[in-house]
């Protein structure tokens, strides 16, 4: 990420001190920079919860996958599991 994409860049000490106002600004949009000596070391997002995974369709997907690629004509995965144990 660039700093551009902040709308505060602070101060590590300043974010301690100020902790609960940064996730009050944090929970209205804002994205911040936390630097320690000017160095970026944290960034503070808002939360995005994800849609729950639907099982049967990441099965789905992954057969499609496997179907479609393969290890070679005459490559199995025991091959590569018993030249792995030599």
């Amino acid at each position: 990420m660039r700093p551009e994409e902040f709308s505060a860049t602070v101060g590590a000490y300043e974010a301690k001190t100020h902790f609960s106002q940064l996730l009050d600004r944090v929970a209205q949009g804002e994205r911040i920079l936390i630097t320690r000596r000017g160095i970026p070391v944290a960034i503070l997002l808002p939360y995005q919860s994800r849609p729950p995974v639907d099982f049967e369709d990441l099965f789905r997907a992954i057969r499609a996958f496997q179907a479609r690629h393969t290890l070679g004509p005459d490559l199995t995965l025991r091959d590569l599991i018993e030249e792995g144990r030599r």
